[in-house]
């Protein structure tokens, strides 16, 4: 089988580092909120171009912590995407927030502006564009929108580590960018984190408060924070993945590329990348009328094909009566019958590469009417 991700081959890609760094960690006697993880955050705040990391449990509560940290909470709404994954929406319920969906640009499959302005109310507080598959969303409009509304912007970045817009790295745009570090993702740990990246100090400092318990000395909270820390561990594990995340970003760029060179003449929509940005391909996602057929045919042949993702948020039944905005996403609702994700990560081989595509030009070749 031939997997759709495979962190574990990025393990053993950078294994005698990872493994000297755990063994740091481990004989320090530090494990929460300690030299690796200080280091960490000024390091990736450094990569993406800002001057504050703040490091958090995971990527959903990077986004939660946000929100906190801007005050915004029962009562207000957030504006967002319902093609993403289910973290996004559940950081804003989280915060008692209500999520108001918006529908994407079809190309891109990331929010569009043109539809934002219409679903503005007095209760709306901000915006979370979600960078989606490696792909940054169209900045600029949503930047010019939250401006003149003043509403807090936000931005997902989860699936864009080292994704550019207008020449500046993803996460720097907004109030806060939020960055998951779930093993699958272009910078992943061995196990949960989160970052929260930010210019204004303020707002960093009342994170850091709020991410453990609201102390600004131990045992005293000066907010009504929780418990959202980035352990040692796999602070320790993330700066090694750091050093190597430019070249693993341009290794997934040149598998794009192929994949293109042999998919281009079939029926397919391959990924598209806006002009003035970059695309790293967290997930490398194709779209079929034939979608499901596809779906077993190469699962029937051992390969990890997968669906990101199947049922739109505002569609699931968790949140089905959880949303304001408008009453559908043509956009949406079609994409998510369409999509489907071939494999993608940086240890691919050419000729894993070969294979797969080889397979999918024998499946047009069987069902092309």
């Amino acid at each position: 089988m031939i997997l759709c991700s495979n962190p574990n081959a990025q393990y053993l890609s950078h294994k005698k580092e990872i493994d000297a760094v755990i063994h740091r960690v481990l004989d320090g006697g530090k494990y929460i909120l300690g030299e690796e993880v200080s280091a960490f955050e000024c390091e990736f705040a450094e990569y993406i171009g800002v001057k504050h990391g703040i490091g958090t449990g995971s990527g959903t509560e990077a986004i939660h912590l946000a929100l906190a940290a801007c005050d915004i909470g029962k009562g207000d709404e957030v504006i967002t995407v319902a093609h993403t994954a289910v973290a996004t929406v559940a950081a804003i319920e989280l915060s008692g927030a209500t999520p108001v969906f918006v529908d994407i640009e079809p190309e891109f499959y990331t929010m569009d502006p043109e539809k934002v302005q219409s679903v503005i109310t007095k209760k709306t507080k901000a915006i979370i564009p979600v960078h989606l598959y490696g792909q940054a969303a169209e900045m600029k409009p949503l930047m010019d929108i939250a401006n003149k509304y003043g509403l807090r912007l936000i931005e997902d970045c989860a699936q864009a580590h080292g994704t550019t817009y207008d020449n500046r790295k993803v996460g720097s745009f907004g109030d806060f960018g939020c960055f998951s570090f779930y093993p699958t993702k272009n910078l992943g740990a061995l196990g949960d984190g989160g970052m929260l990246v930010t210019n204004d100090q303020s707002l960093a400092r009342k994170a850091r408060l709020l991410r453990e318990y609201g102390w600004s000395e131990r045992y005293v909270s000066y907010y009504k924070g929780w418990n959202t820390r980035l352990d040692e561990l796999q602070a320790a594990i993330l700066r090694v993945k750091l050093s190597h995340l430019d070249e693993n970003n341009a290794r997934r760029v040149h598998i794009a590329a192929c994949y293109a060179n042999y998919l281009k003449v079939l029926d397919f929509d391959l990924p598209a990348c806006r002009e003035n940005a970059t695309h790293v391909y967290h997930l490398y996602v194709i779209r079929s009328r034939k979608r499901d057929k596809l779906f077993g045919f190469l699962r029937r042949k051992g390969i990890g094909a997968a669906i990101h993702y199947p049922v739109p948020v505002h569609l699931q039944p968790a949140y089905r009566n959880r949303y304001c905005g408008v009453s559908s996403l043509p956009e949406t609702e079609k994409t998510a019958r369409d999509i489907i994700s071939i494999p993608m990560y940086p240890e691919l081989n050419e000729g894993d590469v070969k294979l797969i595509s080889n397979v999918i030009q024998e499946f047009e070749r069987k069902n092309d009417q």
